[in-house]
């Protein structure tokens, strides 16, 4: 099972690459998850692009195509997803119908510095995906005070959230595995 862990954030040190290494560490026997980057890569989407789609954008679209589930941690900024993941899943929507999101099981965690972890761009993240043709499993994991819930080298210090990870991963790999037009390996 290969599940792909992105991070919405660009940032040298981002409490949401540390929580998806966590996750690496937390991930069941027989799920594998790999970190995928290339989201600062990508140009704005423009549909005008569609014909003659850019390098980043079609090999983002194959790779999260070839995933079995994907992971999405996703900062705040300003109350809202950060724009560099929102313009990633607009490339992977499309083309409209066929894009690599489409019935694509699909998990959303989330780190923030503030009280609330991340949790409302959490949901704006898990709405924007459902419209973009996934299949949301799970609810949120809000990890507020981040800077509490590391170390300096980014590990995670809370037992609780990472049984927190290694159960959404569960349900995420389970979902995977039942996913309409799944082909066993």
């Amino acid at each position: 099972m290969r599940i792909l862990g992105v991070s919405g954030s660009l940032r040298a040190g981002s409490f949401n690459t540390s929580l998806l290494r966590a996750a690496l560490e937390a991930a069941p026997e027989g799920v594998e998850l790999e970190l995928w980057e290339g989201i600062g890569e990508l140009p704005l989407y423009d549909e005008d692009f569609e014909d003659d789609v850019p390098e980043s954008a079609r090999r983002l679209r194959e790779d999260w195509a070839a995933a079995d589930a994907i992971l999405f941690a996703t900062p705040e900024y300003n109350g809202s997803v950060p724009g560099g993941l929102k313009n990633a899943i607009d490339w992977a929507s499309r083309p409209r119908l066929e894009g690599a999101l489409r019935n694509k099981p699909v998990a959303v965690i989330g780190a923030s510095t503030g009280q609330f972890g991340a949790l409302w761009a959490q949901q704006d993240l898990k709405r924007i995906l459902g419209i973009a043709g996934a299949r949301v499993v799970g609810t949120e994991i809000p990890v507020a005070r981040a800077e509490e819930r590391f170390d300096a080298e980014g590990r995670l210090l809370d037992g609780e959230v990472f049984e927190q990870l290694r159960l959404h991963l569960t349900t995420l790999a389970s979902e995977a595995v039942a996913a309409p037009g799944r082909v066993a390996a």
